[in-house]
């Protein structure tokens, strides 16, 4: 699935409620024994699920255990950056350039997808960008090794496992090899997806009877149109835009998760900076990612296939910024945001919401959906816009 290996464990949460509790319990027996056995057992089942003797031999052959991919399991950073630092960062006028560049390129392959799928240039090509820039990145760890590694080590067999099996079907269908290499977790080729994804979305884009995600744009781009339209994106409508706000709305109501419509935010003010109205029947967050005075912008119900993607607000709101600069909208309006707390500042934050009975997840530093929520809840109690942006100021009133 294309997403960052560093976020990958918010997108496997899901496959945790997917997961049989027989698979669970299979899974979690198997793992840290002989590695030999295990590769075994490994090929036996998927021998057992329909893959050829000689393709599971084949695959498995030589598998090893790689103790960099344990490594970057166990020392995944968390993100922290603010809205206005990471947008700035990944969406360049390199990458903006690019972009452009590969929508005329393959405008065709880019029509297709759309007529198939619903799922605008604009959109694949920010993932696509974000993900590897454009295949430049694609990670040099063996995928093989990565999620035999991975299903063996006790942490999480059942969740890769799976893959590993994937994966061997994958060989047996000629679209990769024991050499493809990828990023740490077992995602592969341009848009960073994981095998059984590749087995289930997969779509050959240049008619060569194959899905090849490491060197195919057609591949490329076909593959994730059908991933993002399983997502739910909906064919025509908008997912992010910007806009203008006036300073008396009521606050406590943005934020992802409310009732309001793009209707309901234009009658208080709200003033989209393209003038594009046409869309007020739609459901509408209004988020603020560095509070009322940062940049503004209305969250549309294919937002929601962004936090599918991945789970981290910034991430993904910078990311949806950046289908909309492919789009033809103009570069945000920074505005003068107040400044934020640092990481220990942000912990006690965390630490005092907690204590009012909040919940706010893991005590991280990040200012992620329910810190946010929470801090709206306060900053309502006592008066101040609740625009869920923490400040210095905020701190210590409720310090």
């Amino acid at each position: 699935m294309f997403m960052s290996s560093r976020n990958l464990s918010a997108w496997l949460f899901g496959l945790v409620l997917s997961a049989s509790f027989p698979a669970l319990a299979a899974a979690q027996a198997q793992c840290d024994g002989d590695f030999a056995s295990f590769l075994k057992g490994v090929e036996q089942e998927a021998i057992a699920n329909g893959v050829s003797p000689q393709a599971a031999a084949g695959a498995l052959k030589g598998a090893s255990i790689d103790r960099k991919v344990l490594s970057r399991d166990r020392a995944q950073g968390v993100f922290k950056q603010t809205f206005l630092d990471f947008s700035s960062r990944v969406v360049s006028q390199a990458r903006l350039t690019i972009g452009e560049r590969k929508m005329k390129e393959y405008a065709d392959t880019f029509a297709r997808a759309e007529a198939e799928f619903g799922v605008p240039a604009p959109v694949i090509t920010a993932f696509w960008a974000l993900e590897t820039d454009f295949g430049a990145v694609q990670g040099d760890f063996n995928t093989r090794n990565a999620l035999a590694t991975l299903s063996h080590d006790c942490r999480r067999p059942e969740l890769f496992r799976p893959q590993l099996l994937a994966f061997l079907k994958l060989y047996e269908l000629d679209d990769v090899e024991t050499t493809t290499t990828g990023a740490w977790a077992g995602e592969i080729g341009q848009v960073q997806m994981l095998p059984r994804d590749i087995l289930t979305y997969g779509t050959d884009g240049d008619g060569d009877g194959r899905v090849r995600l490491k060197e195919s744009a057609p591949d490329v781009i076909m593959t994730a149109a059908k991933f993002i339209q399983s997502l739910g994106f909906r064919r025509g409508e908008p997912w992010l835009q910007e806009v203008k706000i006036p300073q008396n709305l009521p606050f406590e109501k943005t934020g992802l998760g409310g009732t309001l419509t793009a209707g309901d935010w234009f009658q208080m003010g709200v003033q989209p900076r393209n003038g594009d109205t046409k869309f007020s029947n739609l459901p509408a967050a209004l988020v603020l990612p560095q509070g009322r005075k940062g940049p503004a912008f209305l969250a549309y119900p294919n937002f929601n296939v962004y936090l599918e993607w991945n789970k981290s607000f910034i991430y993904t709101t910078s990311a949806a910024y950046f289908a909309t600069r492919l789009a033809g909208a103009d570069r945000y309006d920074s505005g003068n945001p107040e400044p934020g707390l640092n990481d220990n500042q942000m912990k006690e934050l965390q630490t005092i919401l907690q204590a009012r009975g909040h919940d706010v997840g893991e005590i991280d530093g990040i200012l992620g959906s329910g810190t946010r929520a929470a801090l709206q809840k306060e900053q309502q109690r006592l008066g101040v816009p609740a625009d869920g942006w923490a400040t210095p100021a905020i701190l210590r009133a409720l310090r």
